[in-house]
């Protein structure tokens, strides 16, 4: 169902005043739009990766190379889904270090980047790099993700550890998955 304002409500799904480019950990589920099956399909309880989800799988390894803050953690691209965690550590810049930088430089000071920016990214650059791909087999590719992610902020040990389980075993419980509609 298309989204009518009369009907739906969409309310922020986020942790009210909490600060997401805080150092941390925080499990990320993001969904391809309508649960299409594009990146692969699971055989023998192994995820196997078509061309859309090796764009996906490098691209998620890139985020490393994009962000400062971010370190790559476990993760586990699905047919129509992925699963990650990704830990966001300080950049390292206080706020008057950035104050001073812009006084100095007259431009918008950096500031540590958020993991809705970091997903935002992901999701474009993603999308871009499949669109293309669609478009060199003059295909229509249409909408690759639904809107926003889910995000879970770890706080403890005992979670990452729960939550890295579920990543690795994905594949393993396809079957039993709720995304694999």
């Amino acid at each position: 169902m298309k989204y009518n304002p009369l009907i739906h409500h969409r309310r922020s799904i986020r942790l009210k005043g909490y600060d997401y480019s805080k150092a941390g950990a925080y499990f990320i589920t993001i969904c391809c739009e309508d649960r299409l099956h594009r990146f692969g399909k699971v055989s023998d309880n192994e995820m196997i990766l078509n061309e859309l989800g090796t764009i996906a799988y490098n691209e998620w390894i890139n985020l490393a190379n994009r962000f400062s803050n971010f370190e790559l953690d476990v993760f586990q691209i699905m047919p129509n889904h992925m699963h990650g965690i990704i830990v966001l550590s300080d950049v390292g810049a206080t706020l008057a270090v950035a104050q001073e930088e812009s006084a100095l430089n007259r431009a918008t000071a950096r500031v540590a980047p958020t993991i809705s920016d970091i997903i935002g990214a992901y999701k474009s650059i993603v999308s871009n790099a499949c669109l293309q791909l669609f478009k060199s087999h003059n295909k229509i590719m249409g909408k690759l993700w639904q809107r926003n992610y889910y995000e879970h902020i770890i706080r403890d040990a005992r979670a990452y550890q729960n939550i890295s389980n579920y990543i690795i075993n994905n594949p393993n419980k396809w079957n039993e998955d709720k995304l694999d509609l």
